[in-house]
């Protein structure tokens, strides 16, 4: 092109757009690329990333900005970019094939496929040439178009057997087993006999959060009285936030710790990662009362009010990157001892030095001097050390902190991805809903509603279905649909539902109910049971996405399959419809004989099945003023995934806007007529006497849950 671009710049997505510049002929997921690989009877090399991704970036600067080698790749290859986070169903396919194919994969992944987009081979990161033990990229470019002319039927062969492989992957035979809490057991012991005691986290480095996991741990904590749950789930949480996972300055969480200790970690910060360990830290305040939890939500939640979120129209942004460029290491993010010494006051480095643990030998492999700061030291003990009284500590590491966050925000900062994604922005609107609940914070829950009205009002349309892109980050390119998965359905519906229970607006229930139907309608496998990750169509699809697949893992984010059961158990529980069990039960049925295999990753799966085994407990609140947020304070205290919180205004309590199973008994109690405030717990089909004390509330739930 005259201007040295490639076709990506007609692309609308962050990572795209960064090799819009690059001298391969790129192209973006569709048929375009693929008539033209037919046309041309060329194999189409694959690149799946992901704008925060640093070994994406540094293939992009090793390879793909090579002149050599993009020429290599253009003369043999029709070249195929995909940004992972814009499509998950085309990076959750060929992440299968590559593991199929390698035994590995991840990002940067890099597949040579026949024309139809059949996979042959495939990679992660390859060195542009032969080092780190692996082959170099342009021996691997031509060794596999040699492959495609002379050795055609090799290619072909084992393309076949790849796809079988990428629809086996998750479409489970798994009806062997029957539903019951004793796999809710195995799951929980399967993750405790991985829990470091030590450290905190799940087996060995590199360490990764798992949040469904955390909560199934703090759940049967809570309802069992299971120790081991309990440990596993405190020691891991309170190790985390001690770490440099956890971002000390501004709050939040990069996305994995390359250590046991949690100390160093992958510096880019996922929305999804962040979403999850709220909830997990809001939930360990709620059951354990511990206030270091409630602390670290508090620094999570302003985290992403300040860098991750639209204020304006609602919306929380995708990721932040690790680092500016290829010649640093998260150098944003961390510290020379020089560099703090600048900064602070003798009296507030006395104490910051050993609470952080700042040293002239820092954390930092690619420049030694660099720390990671991480909580060493208790603030008593930081206090000892600098021979300062507990109160004086805290002041000085207060004025510290602020000091040393001041001083990082004159740095450039890493990139922010301001893509805005229906699955993520569901997961953080949920968890907002249940930090303003339990934190008593009213600033999340207005955020959590205008963010959930912008989803509903620019990414639903009946007809054409709930959109998986909201918003792109750059105002270039062009603003193409991209079709939601099973996730952006599944966690819109869990978000719509806490929306109703946090305002008891009936709004928020109806479009539950209507996107309920929808996720029903357009994933669900009336034949063969659970849900397709994509919709289900006649229409012809490119490539590995004629792979039917029918998600059981976290991975992080919930697996859709469980996520779908559990929102359609929380919307029978409330409409009474038979139809949403059913399918629910159905679901979770498909997997009873394999899920206990899944361990840690199926979490999601656990808490989708106490949903159905254990009765609903749901506690109306009625009534405002300061009678009314006791009786609210005291029903949510304990987290259980069967209870749920509503608190309405009596005007509120009337059969037009009532679900039908609260319309069938609320509007009806003779308290409505009384000023006071009151609240009603229902297990099951049964409610229990109205109690206006909190301590008769407490005795009624203990006697629930």
């Amino acid at each position: 092109m005259s201007d040295n671009r490639n076709s990506l710049d007609r692309a609308a997505s962050s990572y795209l757009r960064s090799a819009l510049h690059q001298p391969i002929h790129w192209h973006e997921w569709g048929a375009e690329a693929f008539d033209l690989a037919a046309k041309e009877d060329k194999p189409i090399l694959l690149d799946i990333g992901a704008v925060w991704c640093h070994w994406c970036h540094v293939m992009d600067r090793e390879s793909y900005e090579d002149a050599k080698l993009a020429g290599v790749i253009n003369e043999h290859f029709i070249a195929v970019k995909v940004d992972r986070d814009e499509r998950p169903d085309v990076d959750s396919r060929y992440q299968a094939a590559v593991s199929a194919i390698s035994g590995q994969g991840g990002w940067p992944l890099t597949a040579i496929l026949t024309p139809d987009g059949k996979p042959f081979f495939g990679g992660t990161y390859f060195p542009r040439d032969d080092r780190y033990g692996r082959p170099g990229f342009e021996r691997v470019l031509l060794t596999m178009a040699d492959v495609w002319k002379n050795r055609r039927q090799e290619a072909l062969e084992s393309a076949s057997s790849v796809l079988d492989a990428i629809e086996h992957g998750e479409t489970f035979a798994g009806r062997t087993g029957s539903l019951s809490l004793g796999i809710v057991d195995k799951l929980v012991e399967s993750a405790v006999k991985q829990f470091d005691p030590r450290y905190g986290g799940f087996g060995t480095q590199p360490k990764f959060p798992h949040p469904a996991a955390i909560d199934l741990l703090i759940d049967v904590a809570g309802r069992t009285g299971n120790e081991a749950a309990h440990q596993a789930a405190v020691v891991t949480l309170e190790q985390m936030a001690r770490g440099g996972v956890y971002d000390q300055l501004a709050g939040g969480f990069h996305r994995y710790s390359v250590d046991e200790r949690w100390v160093v970690p992958h510096f880019e910060k996922m929305l999804y990662d962040n979403a999850g360990l709220l909830g997990n830290y809001v939930h360990a305040f709620q059951t354990f009362v511990d206030a270091d939890a409630a602390r670290v939500a508090r620094d999570i939640i302003r985290w992403l009010d300040e860098v991750m979120t639209d204020r304006e129209r609602g919306g929380f942004y995708a990721s932040q990157d690790a680092d500016l460029s290829l010649d640093d290491d998260g150098d944003y993010f961390t510290w020379t001892r020089d560099e703090t010494v600048a900064v602070l006051t003798p009296a507030e480095m006395a104490v910051a030095e050993p609470f952080y643990d700042i040293g002239e030998l820092g954390d930092m492999h690619h420049n030694p001097a660099k720390n990671v700061l991480h909580r060493k030291l208790t603030i008593a003990e930081a206090a000892k050390h600098a021979g300062v009284s507990v109160e004086e500590a805290e002041r000085e590491l207060a004025s510290a902190k602020q000091k040393l966050l001041a001083a990082r925000a004159l740095r450039p900062t890493p990139y922010i991805d301001k893509t805005i994604y229906t699955s993520w922005n569901a997961l953080a609107i949920s968890a907002y809903f249940d930090a303003a609940r339990i934190l008593d914070l009213a600033a999340p829950r207005q955020f959590a509603l205008k963010t959930l009205d912008r989803l509903l009002n620019e990414g639903w349309e009946q007809d054409r279905g709930l959109a998986h892109v909201i918003a792109y980050s750059e105002n270039a390119g062009e603003m193409l649909y991209v079709a939601g998965v099973l996730d952006d359905y599944a966690f819109l519906l869990h978000a719509l539902l806490d929306a109703w229970e946090a305002t008891g607006n009936r709004k928020y229930y109806d479009a539950g109910v209507e996107i309920g139907e929808e996720t029903i309608a357009r994933f669900y496998d009336s034949t063969g049971g659970a849900f397709f990750d994509t919709e289900i169509t006649k229409d012809p699809v490119l490539g590995a996405l004629s792979a039917r697949r029918k998600p059981l893992q976290d991975t992080p984010t919930p697996a859709g399959n469980p996520a779908a059961a559990a929102a359609l158990l929380r919307l029978e529980a409330l409409s009474g419809r038979s139809d949403f069990r059913e399918k629910a039960e159905d679901t979770l049925e498909n997997f009873a004989g394999i899920v206990e295999h899944f361990g840690l990753y199926a979490g999601t799966y656990g808490l989708a099945l106490e949903l159905l085994l254990l009765p609903p407990i749901q506690v109306v609140v009625i009534g405002e003023g300061m009678e009314g947020r006791r009786l609210a304070a005291t029903a949510t205290a304990r987290y259980a995934v069967s209870k749920r919180v509503v608190v309405l205004h009596p005007d509120q309590v009337n059969t037009k806007n009532l679900p039908p199973v609260l319309a069938e008994t609320l509007p009806h109690l003779p308290e409505l007529h009384s000023r006071a405030a009151f609240a009603v717990v229902c297990k099951g089909t049964s409610c229990l006497p109205p109690a206006s004390d909190p301590e008769k509330l407490l005795e009624a739930l203990n006697s629930a849950l």
